[in-house]
C-alpha cells in the first residue's frame, strides 16, 4: 500500500512529488521520502517520520531544485519505521535512487550474498537490496535499463519498484513484478508523472481537471523508461511493448477507480498490496518473529489467558471463524467465534482471563459495538480488528489492530476480508509465541508462508477469464449450496454471502460433513453446488461429498489444486488454485470465490458496487 511519485519534465520537481504523496496519504504510511537530481548531477534526499507534510518548509531555499525526482510514503514490513528505513534508498555509490512497493521473498539470501561481495546496508529493510543489484549491473557494464531488468530477475515476489538514474540524461525507470503493486504514467506538456495510484497523476492535470486525460497502467512483468524526450515501454527480456492509453476523467481521478469498471473489483485485485500492508512493523523478517507493538496486553495476561472469544458480524463473523481455528490450532487456547448480533443475549462466562477480538472493517456496526462494550461490563480484555482508525470501536478496544486495507468503496467487502484474515493470523502466531505453544521453527515457518502470500494471490490474480466462464455456467441456477470442511467452512460461508449480496441468487455455506443431515434432500439437476476442495488433510472427505452430490444428478463446480486431473475430470467444472501451505489457504480460496461473485453479478446486470438494500457499515441494530 506504500505511495509512490516519479516525475520527469520542465517545472520545479519538489512541490510536483510533494502535491502527489499529498493525494496518496489516504493508503496510510508511516514515513515520506523524496529524491531530487539537482541541476549539478546530485541527489538530493529528504526523508521524514509521519506525514508528509514534515516535509514542507517555507524556506523554499531549503528545498533541492530539479525537474527530474521520485518519491514515497512508506509502510514498514521489513524494519520499522526509522529515517534510514524510509525511502528512497541508495546503493553504495549513490548512483541510483529507487522507491519499492513489496516484499523481496529471497531477501535474505540476496542480502547475505551483496555483503559478501563488500555492499554495506544502512537500513533494516528488503528495498535497500534493489539500488546495490542495480548498481552491480552498472559496474558490470549494463545499461541503466538493462541493470533494472537484470535485477528484476533476481528477485522473487510482487513489486512495483521505481529506479532513478544519476546520470547525463536522467532515467526513470519503473517496474511492474506480478500483480501487487499497480504503476500508472501520464504524459501531458512535456511532463510525465509516474504513480501507484491514480491521484498521483493530479499535480500534472491540476490546471485542466475539468477534461479527460489519457493514462497508461503497467501490467505484470512490464517496465517503463522516461526521460526529458520519450516515454517507452517494454517487458523483461527488453522487448518494446506498444500499450493503449485508457482515457479518465476528473471523477477517475478522485474517486481512484483507475481501469476497473467497479471499485469492488479493483479492490480484489488490490489483494496482494493489502497482504503486504498488514505486515506493517509487525513481521520481523530477519529474525522470524511477530512484533504487535500495538496490542497493549502484557505478556504475562496473555500467558494467563484461559479463553478467546472472536466476535463479529457478516464478512467479519467469518473472519472470526476462521481466526478461532488459527488461535486453538497454533495457541492451544479454547476458542470460539460468535456473531456480534447474538453475542450479549448468550450470557457467555467471561472475566479478565478471557480475551475478546471483535472484527469489523467500519468500527461503527452497532451489533459489534454493543458486543464490545458487553465484553468490557464482564472484565474481559478486549482486542479490535479494525479498519477505521478513531472509530467507535477502537476508542472501546484497550488496542486495536489496524486492517491497514485502505479506503473501501464497494459495499460488500473484499479486501477488507482478506486484510482481517491475514491480521487475525498474525495475533494467533502472536500469541502462540508469546505463549510458547509454538517454538522457534514453527513460527519461522508460518511467518516464511506469508512472505509468500503477496506473490501467490498475484498469480491467480493474473488469469480472470476463468471465473468469467464460471459465472455464465452457474449464473442460470436459482441455488447454491457452499461446500467445504475445516477453515474452508468459514470460507464457503463467505462465497456465499459475496454471491447473495451483490448477484441476489440464493446460496448458502455449509460443512461438507453435515450436508447428509439436511440439505442433501435439496440436490437435483436444479440445484448447483459449489465445492472448496484443495489437496489438504480433509481431501479424501471432501471428495466423498462431492460423489455423493453427483450420484443425485447435482451439478458440481470444485474449486481444486493444480495437477487434480482426477477429481477435475469428475465435477462437471472445475478451476485451479496453486498448492499452498495449510495456513495459507483461506486466503487464497477467498479470490476465486470474490471474483466468481464479482462475474455473476455482472451477467445479471447487478448493481456490483451498491447492491440494494446494503450499506457499507450497518449503524442501526
Amino acid at each position: 500500500m506504500c505511495g509512490i511519485v516519479g516525475y520527469v519534465g520542465n517545472q520545479e520537481a519538489w512541490p510536483i512529488i510533494l502535491s502527489g504523496l499529498l493525494h496518496l496519504e489516504y493508503r496510510g504510511y508511516d514515513s515520506a521520502g523524496i529524491a531530487v537530481l539537482d541541476s549539478c548531477g546530485r541527489l538530493e534526499i529528504r526523508k521524514t517520520m509521519g506525514r508528509v507534510q514534515n516535509l514542507i518548509t517555507d524556506d523554499l531555499s531549503q528545498t533541492p531544485s530539479g525537474t527530474v525526482a521520485l518519491g514515497h510514503t512508506r509502510w514498514a514490513t521489513h524494519g520499522p519505521p526509522s529515517y534510514d528505513n524510509a525511502h528512497p534508498h541508495t546503493g553504495c555509490n549513490q548512483r541510483v535512487a529507487v522507491v519499492h512497493n513489496g516484499i523481496i521473498e529471497n531477501f535474505l539470501e540476496l542480502k547475505k550474498k551483496l555483503e559478501d561481495d563488500g555492499h554495506i546496508f544502512s537500513s533494516q529493510t528488503d528495498s535497500e537490496l534493489i539500488p546495490h543489484l542495480i548498481e552491480v549491473g552498472l559496474s558490470n557494464g549494463y545499461s541503466f535499463e538493462e541493470a533494472c531488468r537484470s535485477m528484476a530477475k533476481q528477485i522473487k515476489g510482487s513489486q512495483a519498484i521505481v529506479a532513478l538514474s544519476k546520470q547525463d540524461d536522467p532515467v526513470l525507470c519503473g517496474l511492474r513484478l506480478g500483480h501487487a503493486g499497480g504503476l500508472v504514467i501520464a504524459d501531458y506538456e512535456g511532463q510525465t508523472i509516474l504513480g501507484s495510484a491514480l491521484p498521483a497523476t493530479i499535480p500534472l492535470f491540476d490546471k485542466d481537471l475539468s477534461s479527460s486525460h489519457e493514462v497508461v497502467f503497467l501490467e505484470s512483468e512490464e517496465m517503463v523508461t522516461i526521460t526529458r524526450s520519450r516515454t517507452s515501454y517494454q517487458n523483461l527480456d527488453g522487448c518494446i511493448q506498444v500499450k493503449e492509453p485508457v482515457s479518465i476523467s476528473a471523477s477517475d481521478l478522485s474517486s481512484n477507480k483507475g481501469n476497473y469498471s467497479h471499485f469492488m473489483l479493483k479492490e480484489i485485485m488490490e489483494q496482494p498490496d493489502v497482504v503486504g500492508a498488514s505486515f506493517k512493523e509487525r513481521v520481523n523478517f530477519h529474525n522470524k518473529t511477530i512484533n504487535l507493538a500495538d496490542l497493549h496486553v502484557s505478556d504475562s495476561d496473555i500467558s494467563n489467558l484461559n479463553r478467546v472469544i472472536l466476535v463479529g458480524c457478516g464478512t467479519s463473523l467469518h473472519a472470526a471463524q476462521v481466526g478461532r481455528s488459527w488461535i486453538e490450532e497454533f495457541a492451544g487456547i479454547p476458542a470460539s467465534a460468535e456473531s456480534a448480533s447474538e453475542f450479549r443475549y448468550n450470557n457467555l462466562t467471561m472475566d479478565h482471563k478471557t480475551l475478546v477480538i471483535s472484527i469489523g472493517q467500519s468500527g461503527e456496526t452497532a451489533d459489534t459495538i454493543a458486543a464490545m462494550e458487553h465484553a468490557v461490563s464482564k472484565g474481559a480484555r478486549l482486542i479490535t480488528i479494525c479498519n477505521s482508525e478513531g472509530s467507535q470501536a477502537t476508542r472501546i478496544a484497550e488496542s486495536t489492530l489496524n486492517m491497514l486495507a485502505g479506503l473501501e468503496i464497494g459495499v460488500a467487502s473484499t479486501k477488507t476480508f482478506l486484510a482481517s484474515l491475514c491480521t487475525v493470523q498474525l495475533l494467533a502466531i502472536y500469541i502462540a509465541q508469546i505463549r510458547g505453544a509454538l517454538d522457534a521453527d514453527q513460527v519461522g515457518l508460518l511467518i516464511d508462508n506469508l512472505a509468500t502470500l503477496p506473490r501467490i494471490l498475484g498469480d491467480i490474480l493474473k488469469d480472470t477469464g476463468q471465473y468469467e466462464d464460471l459465472a455464465n455456467k452457474i449464473c442460470g441456477y436459482n441455488d447454491l449450496l457452499f461446500l467445504g470442511r475445516g477453515t474452508q467452512v468459514a470460507i464457503a460461508s463467505e462465497g456465499a454471502l459475496k454471491l447473495k449480496e451483490i448477484s441476489y441468487i440464493h446460496a448458502e455455506g455449509y460443512p461438507a460433513g453435515e450436508m447428509k443431515h439436511g440439505p442433501i434432500a435439496l440436490i437435483d439437476a436444479h440445484m448447483a453446488t459449489l465445492a472448496l476442495a484443495p489437496k489438504n488433510h480433509l481431501y479424501d472427505k471432501m471428495v466423498g461429498n462431492i460423489l455423493e452430490v453427483k450420484a443425485r444428478d447435482g451439478m458440481v463446480v470444485a474449486i481444486l489444486t493444480e495437477g487434480d486431473i482426477d477429481l477435475g475430470s469428475r465435477v462437471d467444472v472445475a478451476s485451479y488454485i496453486p498448492l499452498v501451505p495449510e495456513s495459507l489457504l483461506p486466503m487464497v480460496l477467498t479470490i476465486p470465490l470474490q471474483l466468481l461473485a464479482y462475474y455473476v453479478a455482472l451477467v445479471k446486470g447487478c448493481d456490483v458496487d451498491k447492491p440494494r438494500n446494503l450499506a457499507k457499515s450497518v449503524t442501526v441494530e
